[in-house]
């Protein structure tokens, strides 16, 4: 069963994913990160070719040749991902294919309607039977 953690209270989203990516990477797990638009997609392109300010993430879109031997997957489409390890949603939404990856993580912004978003994704995911784990990570990304 797929694992779930939301990460919660945080004040720069694309900027905890991209913390969060780099762990993976890291640890040498392989992640998919699902946004939710083409310009969400180019954002998240960007801040993962300076971070670490020193380096960058190894990444691509879905569609690129080198995607399959590439740690991490950027894309707002869902058709063919070559990864399972890790799904990293940014979409408002829970995608519906989230059960095919081993983890499945959720970022929480700090504004009003991010928050509302994500307790409809908890109760989707809780009412199904997951086990979900949350971390509060307030400033500390």
């Amino acid at each position: 069963m797929t694992q779930i953690d939301f990460y919660t209270h945080s004040p720069d989203k694309y900027h905890t994913a991209c913390i969060l990516c780099a762990k993976a990477v890291e640890r040498g797990l392989r992640v998919v990160v699902y946004t939710p638009d083409a310009a969400a997609t180019e954002k998240m392109d960007r801040l993962l070719w300076s971070t670490p300010a020193i380096g960058f993430i190894p990444h691509c879109r879905s569609s690129d040749r080198l995607a399959a031997v590439t740690p991490v997957i950027v894309d707002h489409h869902a058709e063919a991902l070559d990864h399972d390890d890790i799904l990293l949603n940014l979409h408002p939404e829970q995608p519906l294919f989230f059960s095919r990856f081993h983890r499945l993580i959720e970022i929480v912004g700090t504004d009003e309607d991010d928050r509302d978003m994500a307790r409809g994704r908890f109760r989707f995911y809780r009412d199904r039977g997951y086990e979900i784990q949350t971390h509060d990570i307030g400033n500390k990304t």
